[in-house]
């Protein structure tokens, strides 16, 4: 804050928009700061230096013991094949220690429907809606480092929609949503349905000769 105006373009780019003086208290004396969104890295001494016509002083602010709870998806909507195994991305970055962790929720979002649930370092598969019965699951050996993504199995054009992945830890709770969209049919099926097309229009035409050779030798063109 110089000369009557608070000076933003002079902040390390770490804070910019994220700290910011009370500027209605300033005319009291206040120079206070805000500092929002708050992280581990911010952990540290800060130094408030005043400057006068005829003096300077300054005092120091600490700050220690960051709780941080930030849970992270894809940058982007997620695709998949019908009938195909799909994951649904989720990972949690905290000072708290993932077996710590009390509970973690995936849910669609767009139905409330409960997908599956982690619970006191357990998963509990009788939680998730009957459409989702033995068709999803964790990484089991990647929660120790914070991943809670979900695999999908069989993915059917209903799973079609968003999914919230919601952990809570103490008091802190936070969450990450996954968009799956574009479900499409694998060059497989494609195959498939095609052969399958070929070979029932291959049975209409055989079908068609069958009938067109028989009504010709029993005579339904009028000769013998």
């Amino acid at each position: 804050y110089q000369d009557g105006e608070s000076r933003a373009e002079v902040q390390q780019q770490d804070y910019h928009d994220r700290a910011h003086f009370f500027t209605d208290q300033i005319q009291h004396g206040n120079f206070s700061l805000r500092l929002d969104n708050l992280r581990a890295e911010d952990e540290g001494n800060y130094t408030c230096k005043v400057y006068s016509q005829q003096d300077s002083n300054e005092t120091v602010v600490q700050i220690k013991d960051v709780e941080r709870l930030l849970v992270s998806g894809p940058s982007r909507s997620t695709s998949a094949y019908v009938g195909e195994d799909v994951t649904l991305n989720c990972s949690v970055d905290s000072h708290i220690k993932p077996e710590h962790i009390e509970e973690v929720s995936w849910k669609r979002t767009d139905e409330d429907i409960p997908v599956l649930l982690y619970q006191n370092n357990e998963t509990l598969p009788d939680s998730s809606d009957e459409q989702y019965t033995d068709r999803v699951e964790f990484f089991t050996d990647e929660i120790s480092k914070g991943n809670f993504s979900l695999r999908l199995k069989s993915v059917r054009t209903e799973d079609k929609g968003v999914y919230m992945c919601e952990v809570f830890a103490g008091v802190l709770s936070a969450n990450t949503t996954v968009v799956l969209e574009q479900l499409g049919f694998s060059s497989w099926h494609i195959t498939v349905l095609f052969f399958c097309f070929v070979a029932g229009f291959g049975a209409v035409l055989l079908l068609c000769c069958l009938i067109y050779c028989r009504s010709k030798n029993t005579g339904v063109f009028g000769r013998k």
